[in-house]
């Protein structure tokens, strides 16, 4: 579509536009296995006032548009639909301000998450959201899937730090949505419809971000179980003890041995599972926390438990569970990760289902994540080249969700719905649900070019 190029260099330097063969195949794909499209061009923009006129070219030529960060979605997202422009956002990479009197960062929205967390620990604060993706993943992206993170038991999801954010709507206006008050009810609270929505309602071009103190201390245990169910009940017995600690992940065997192959951790191959635990706060609060999940834990039956003596040895232990997906990764050619939530108390019935799914469909799938939150990543280690094992997966992908969803889960904690959980989300919210969504869509966005055949066709 040459003309479509040559008017899109129009608008923007023509070096920005990008149509090679070589360009739209690395932009063909983003952190999801086996899922690709193909692009007509990507426009890397670079200012709020580009992408708008981005977005009103395509809505006058009904040319789809798919906004994109640095790719490392899960779920698809930003996976390009056949014959669109890619709107790239990577190069909006500016801090506008750092507020410390009303603790807000306001950040464009291609800002890699690890630069606002590093900027705010400078300034003795905390950016709390830290989805495993952070160094490289941008700010926008994440308030698009509405990530979440390791610390999301204790303080929440991406959600709960956006206070104000600006957006380019379908037809290329532009509003601000949001603002700096801690207390704001006058109307309708427009800025929380935009996030999580995949980028299929508007283009997220800066965001007001609030920030926390940071904690004056953190102390991290790793405790090894041989049943999954003692790892479960100590979770439990934590949260009943009225304790909420800042991270509670776990690796099932699988997985840490796949870890323990990669890292050289130390991690004991014959155990059933680990729990990473961390606690944060005033340093006596944390000692004490410490201690009580170190008895609680072997009160449940851990057969170890370790605690980090200092910085050094807190980010040993911790890297057994912020390594696992790279540790998975690197076991077959490709690496499907899923992500399914169910309440806490069904945790350990969720995850043996999982391992009798991947035993019965002779799958290896090792399973990881927020034993705190009840989030788990079923983690297929597969080959898209075999179409046989493909089909064996897509079947147990299917029996995972549908018993998340009759246990009172959902099909996706943090990951975003996207191409990969599309089918499965009537089930997951029913139809109602679904019809008001759609309602939404066709009103923010009624020639349909947002990011079309995300979530829902």
């Amino acid at each position: 579509m040459p003309d479509l190029v040559k008017d899109l260099a129009a608008i923007i330097a023509p070096e920005r536009v990008l149509h090679s063969r070589e360009d739209l195949l690395a932009f063909g794909y983003d952190g999801t296995a086996a899922l690709h499209g193909t692009a007509v061009a990507v426009v890397m923009a670079r200012t709020p006032e580009e992408v708008q006129a981005v977005v009103r070219y395509c809505a006058e030529h009904r040319v789809p548009l798919v906004g994109r960060g640095s790719g490392t979605g899960l779920s698809g997202g930003s996976v390009p639909v056949n014959g669109c422009v890619i709107l790239c956002l990577t190069q909006m990479d500016r801090v506008l301000e750092l507020d410390e009197k009303n603790l807000t960062i306001l950040v464009e929205c291609g800002v890699v998450t690890a630069k606002v967390a590093e900027i705010a620990d400078a300034a003795g604060l905390l950016y709390p959201p830290d989805p495993g993706s952070m160094r490289i993943s941008t700010i926008g992206g994440n308030v698009a899937e509405n990530s979440g993170g390791l610390r999301g038991l204790k303080y929440g999801i991406t959600r709960d730090y956006v206070m104000g954010m600006e957006v380019v709507l379908a037809d290329g206006s532009l509003v601000w949505l949001g603002n700096k008050c801690v207390k704001d009810v006058a109307g309708y609270s427009m800025k929380d419809i935009f996030i999580g929505s995949e980028g299929t309602l508007g283009i997220i071009t800066k965001v007001l971000l609030k920030l926390v103190p940071r904690p004056q201390a953190k102390k991290t245990m790793l405790a090894t179980f041989s049943r999954m169910d003692a790892a479960a009940d100590t979770v439990s017995a934590i949260i009943a003890a009225k304790i909420i600690p800042c991270t509670l992940e776990f690796l099932d065997r699988i997985t840490l041995n796949c870890v323990e192959d990669y890292a050289k951790i130390g991690l004991p191959r014959d155990a059933e599972a680990i729990l990473l635990m961390e606690a944060d706060g005033h340093p006596a609060a944390v000692d004490d926390q410490a201690a009580q999940m170190v008895a609680i834990a072997r009160q449940c039956g851990a057969t170890d438990v370790q605690v980090a003596q200092n910085a050094e040895e807190s980010t040993r232990l911790a890297s057994a569970r912020r390594t696992a997906f790279s540790a998975l990764a690197r076991v077959s050619p490709t690496t499907i990760l899923e992500d399914a939530t169910v309440p806490r108390s069904e945790l350990a019935k969720m995850i043996r289902f999982v391992q009798e799914v991947g035993a019965r469909h002779r799958l290896k799938i090792g399973t990881f994540g927020h034993m705190g939150d009840g989030n788990l990543h079923p983690t297929f280690l597969t080959d898209e080249k075999n179409l046989d094992e493909m089909a064996r997966v897509e079947i147990a992908m299917k029996e995972i969700f549908d018993f998340a969803i009759s246990l009172g889960g959902t099909i996706t904690g943090e990951h975003g719905v996207g191409i990969a959980k599309k089918p499965f989300l009537p089930a997951a919210i029913g139809e109602a649900s679904l019809g008001l969504m759609k309602k939404l869509k066709a009103a923010l966005d009624p020639l349909g070019i947002l990011n079309p055949g995300k979530i829902f066709d």
